[in-house]
């Protein structure tokens, strides 16, 4: 931890500001991350203010997923830059630091899905179940922002931490399988195994709760049809 600096206040009065929508410029612009990143590490308060402000917004987004709620999320969105600043001795420079970042984050997140004592609280902004799988008559895009949300959590209930980690990391973050095994320190079969069991699951539960979402099968014409 970089010395005699006191615990990171900055993490938190920049998270908190993303409430007010207060505006606040990057002091390190245009410095490239991984510069960022070393003077953090030397002390440099303001390169970590610099990557707090970066990466607060999309890692909000990230952890609203996995918890449904953006006050909860900018919460854990504090928590995570504050032992990132307690921990960026232990940063190997050799990983992106994005893909640490998000290591850390999703431990939090499912320590807090676990403390919360539900696994039935998350949204997302669409409905895509699974990534290019057909929309049939358009009954998911048909959705209200509101029943999309109603259908999801409902259905989200039936995932793992580990399931719903890596299903966001893939559908909604666009990760690849080799990123999100770096993240949850795992083989790439691993996370192959968690994202086929996701949709499955998923998939199941959606016919068996909301079966009025679930494309019928066109039926075959009848005889007098074909003549």
């Amino acid at each position: 931890m970089p010395e005699t600096v006191k615990e990171p206040e900055v993490a938190l009065r920049l998270v908190s500001a993303q409430r007010t929508g207060e505006e606040r410029s990057d002091p390190s612009e245009d410095a490239p991350e991984r510069t960022l990143v070393r003077n953090a590490r030397s002390g440099d308060m303001d390169a970590f203010a610099a990557l707090v402000e970066r990466r607060t917004p999309g890692l909000v987004v990230f952890l609203r997923r996995m918890l449904g709620d953006v006050e909860d999320a900018r919460d854990v969105a504090q928590l995570t830059f504050v032992k990132v600043w307690q921990n960026l001795d232990k940063y190997d420079p050799a990983w992106a630091f994005s893909t640490w970042l998000y290591r850390i984050a999703g431990n939090l997140a499912i320590d807090a899905l676990r403390s919360r004592g539900s696994r039935s609280r998350t949204e997302t902004e669409s409905f895509r179940l699974v990534r290019g799988g057909p929309d049939e008559g358009g009954a998911h895009a048909a959705l209200a922002r509101d029943e999309v949300r109603r259908v999801f959590e409902a259905c989200s209930t039936v995932l793992s931490e580990k399931q719903k980690l890596v299903f966001v990391l893939r559908e909604f973050e666009e990760r690849e399988n080799g990123e999100i095994a770096e993240i949850l320190s795992c083989r790439e079969s691993t996370v192959r195994n968690h994202l086929f069991q996701a949709r499955r699951l998923l998939r199941d539960e959606i016919g068996r709760r909301f079966p009025e979402y679930v494309p019928r099968k066109s039926a075959l014409p009848s005889e007098s049809e074909g003549e």
